[in-house]
């Protein structure tokens, strides 16, 4: 009887889970997990979760005194939750966790630098190295240039909602450690603009990431790919053989009960026989590609807008979590 498809993925690629839920990543034990704002969000509403959130915002409130408002509190608690729930994380996958820098800071470059550092003293202060923390960036053309800076500080970043070469080239000639091309989220544009359905190798999503993928081992870039956003275990079979896939609990769970042979699909010799031509994506050219690519701007501006609405949502939560434990007695709190 063949391994089971989850057996035979992690034999080509670095399994990575794509979740804010702690009891998923101790069934699973991925090497890698990554965040979001978005699972953060519903992580943090969840009753096991409690005592992180309840644990954060008292410290805050500690932090910044009686006198500081509810909101101010909650905007400081947000900012550390993220690291909690990285913390949690890692004492029980043995790479790295990746955590988010707001995304309303996406088009300011050095808003983006600033916070990206807060973060990593955060984990410093905690004991937990640089080489198990990632820095989530999306990939406009300012985030990119805070995570070359980054770089060069021994920050690792991942840069996120990628959707187009461009973004990863340009990625990748400043130097960053890891991205993350959206596979699903592709797909649901190119179906929706299309009115078609896709499957396997034609998936666009699928091809977005193998065309990265190739381009990368080609020009022997040090940047890895990772995969993300599925919609699908088909997606995930057409990528085996990528350097790392981020992949939800819910299809992890479905891989692990799937018996099939899972052949592997990319591979660096396979990319370096392809005939590749070379691209320089400066600022122009970058801004002409984006400009060019329907689906990529669509969604890196759908993307930015989706979790810069559930960092809002997060904010509220917690004020309005905040309220609930101030008014407790101190006995009960």
């Amino acid at each position: 009887m063949p391994q089971n498809l989850l057996e035979q993925l992690r034999s080509y690629t670095v399994v990575v889970a794509d979740t804010g839920d702690i009891e998923a990543m101790e069934k699973f034990r991925p090497q890698d997990a990554t965040t979001n704002p978005s699972l953060i969000t519903t992580a943090a509403q969840l009753p096991q979760y409690q005592p992180i959130v309840d644990g954060v915002l008292l410290d805050a409130r500690k932090e910044l005194g009686d006198s500081a408002t509810d909101p101010d509190v909650a905007k400081l608690a947000f900012q550390r939750l993220a690291i909690a729930f990285g913390r949690k994380i890692l004492a029980i996958v043995p790479g790295r966790v990746s955590t988010e820098v707001d995304a309303r800071l996406s088009y300011d470059t050095c808003a983006t630098i600033t916070q990206a550092r807060s973060i990593i003293a955060q984990y410093d202060h905690a004991g937990i190295g640089r080489d198990h923390v990632l820095i989530k960036i999306a990939s406009t053309w300012e985030g990119i240039r805070a995570a070359e800076v980054l770089e060069n500080e021994g920050i690792h970043c991942n840069l996120t909602l990628l959707f187009g070469l461009h973004q990863a080239v340009a990625a990748a000639e400043a130097g960053v450690t890891l991205v993350s091309p959206f596979v699903g989220r592709i797909l649901d544009w190119y179906k929706k603009d299309t009115g078609k359905d896709y499957h396997g190798a034609e998936d666009p999503g699928v091809q977005s990431v193998t065309n990265v993928y190739n381009y990368f081992k080609k020009f022997d870039y040090k940047t890895v790919v990772m995969g993300a956003s599925f919609r699908n275990i088909g997606e995930i079979r057409e990528l085996a053989g990528c350097d790392l896939l981020t992949i939800s609990p819910q299809l992890l769970a479905e891989l692990e009960a799937t018996q099939d042979d899972l052949p592997r699909k990319l591979s660096p010799d396979a990319a370096k026989a392809l005939p590749i031509e070379r691209i320089v994506v400066d600022k122009q050219t970058y801004d002409r590609m984006h400009a060019a690519d329907r689906m990529a701007t669509d969604k890196l501006k759908e993307g930015i807008e989706g979790f810069s609405a559930a960092l809002v949502k997060l904010e509220s939560l917690l004020a309005r979590r905040l309220a609930e434990l101030e008014s407790r007695t101190p006995a009960t709190v």
